[in-house]
């Protein structure tokens, strides 16, 4: 299969927590006596957009979304799978509270490192801290390119977008099982449950995509190409 970087990638690619290869051993045992593992169910709340976060979040198991609301909108920002780190934005705001909303879509294990420790790491190692704002700044491309396809792009470009993304960045595979509902897939493209519906039955009626219960196969990933390119 071949990788691509998808303009309206559903999550930060490539995916890598190899950071934590520039600690040293001291280091990387100080993070080891400053952590706890925490187990989720699928639905529950890993943080809170403003509040307070004294922690990183290694997401090790799961898949979780990244979104920010505002009363009754919310508007998904990436979803992520494991070996990710998450919440590292607050690490440069001032009151070090977090800019989004996370929620597992799936039981979910994290790692969560004391936010403090992890920024003295910051300080006193400069690799480790190119290595972060590389992450950081992957995020954020990731995200432009989001706003770029929601603007710019068709609802079948961007129902495109994200199976390409899913198949590819994800799941890593052209047929895969999807955890999410159809409405939790219309908030990742931006679009209404039923236009989602309406048209995985037309990817499905032309050949595109073979699709059964929670199921999905890409079986003309080109034709898909081509639409998620020119939607």
């Amino acid at each position: 299969m071949k990788n691509y970087n998808y303009p309206n990638s559903c999550t930060v690619f490539p995916i890598t927590i190899d950071c934590f290869n520039y600690l040293t051993l001291e280091e990387l045992q100080e993070i080891e006596n400053n952590q706890v593992e925490v187990s989720y169910k699928k639905g529950e709340i890993v943080a809170k957009q403003g509040s307070f976060a004294s922690y990183v979040i290694i997401l090790t198991e799961g898949l979780v979304k990244v979104y920010i609301e505002n009363m009754n909108d919310t508007l998904i920002l990436k979803i992520v799978p494991k070996d990710n780190l998450i919440g590292l934005p607050a690490l440069f705001q001032e009151k070090n509270v977090f800019p989004y909303s996370i929620l597992t879509y799936t039981n979910s294990s994290a790692k969560l490192i004391d936010i403090n420790v992890f920024k003295k790491l910051i300080k006193e190692n400069s690799k480790f801290s190119c290595e972060i704002m590389k992450i950081i700044s992957s995020n954020a491309i990731q995200v432009y390119g989001r706003f770029f396809c929601f603007e710019k792009k068709q609802s079948y470009g961007r129902l495109a977008d994200i199976i390409l993304c899913l198949a590819n960045n994800i799941f890593k595979n052209y047929k895969f099982t999807l955890p999410l509902s159809r409405k939790e897939l219309a908030e990742l493209a931006g679009m209404s449950s039923e236009s989602v519906i309406r048209i995985l039955k037309k990817f499905k009626d032309e050949g595109l995509i073979h699709e059964k219960c929670n199921t999905i196969e890409i079986i003309d990933s080109e034709r898909l190409e081509k639409i998620s390119q020119h939607g």
